[in-house]
């Protein structure tokens, strides 16, 4: 009686341990991707494909039709909850302590003061019913804004600090289709200097 109530408490156990790890991955893999078909998209409308960035907001979804250029090869997309948005916008350039404070946040209200507070993850800014974070990647700058009231600044932090590029390697040829296979050569040996095979027949 003793084993068979040990061995049906490891069971459970096991079962809720398989459970925890199933739950996790089910959360590892949602909220910070985007399909073929939105990359392949944005791509077709002019936009880099290192510039193409995926975040994962606490509580919000993406917004599909929002996915798009900005400017000449920039990026763009809208995640909403409830009536509430974070907007999402990825372009070349350089960003620093000297320009926080002078440089406007979207949207916010006109001429209102610009406060920066820098972190381990960017530039948090705040002014004019708006915030945002901004982190510079290589060549580029990542930016991730709300209003103050219907996004938390942790949840900004977080989803910035955790922003990855969406496409890769780049590959992508914008209409779907898998980048053209290496054109299988008959002429080239399997040895020596891998120079083409020439040899003329019988007969020329």
């Amino acid at each position: 009686m003793i084993q068979r109530k040990t061995c049906g408490l490891l069971r459970g156990a096991a079962t809720a341990v398989l459970s925890l790890g199933l739950l996790a991955v089910a959360a590892c893999g949602t909220g910070a991707s985007y399909s073929q078909a939105l990359i392949d998209r944005a791509q077709a409308q002019g936009t880099a494909p290192d510039l193409i960035y995926a975040v994962e907001v606490p509580g919000f979804e993406l917004a599909e039709q929002s996915v798009g250029v900005v400017g000449d090869d920039g990026f763009g997309a809208t995640y909403t909850s409830a009536g509430r948005q974070v907007e999402l916008h990825v372009n070349r350039g350089t960003f620093g302590d000297a320009v926080c404070a002078e440089t406007p946040i979207s949207d916010a209200d006109p001429g209102s003061a610009v406060t920066c507070d820098r972190d381990e993850a960017g530039w948090y800014r705040s002014g004019g019913g708006r915030h945002e974070y901004v982190a510079v990647r290589g060549d580029h700058l990542i930016r991730l804004v709300g209003r103050t009231g219907e996004v938390a600044r942790d949840a900004l932090k977080s989803a910035v600090a955790g922003a990855r590029n969406a496409v890769g390697d780049g590959t992508s040829t914008g209409d779907g289709s898998p980048p053209p296979s290496p054109v299988q050569r008959g002429d080239l040996p399997t040895h020596g200097d891998m120079a083409p095979d020439n040899h003329v027949g019988p007969g020329g």
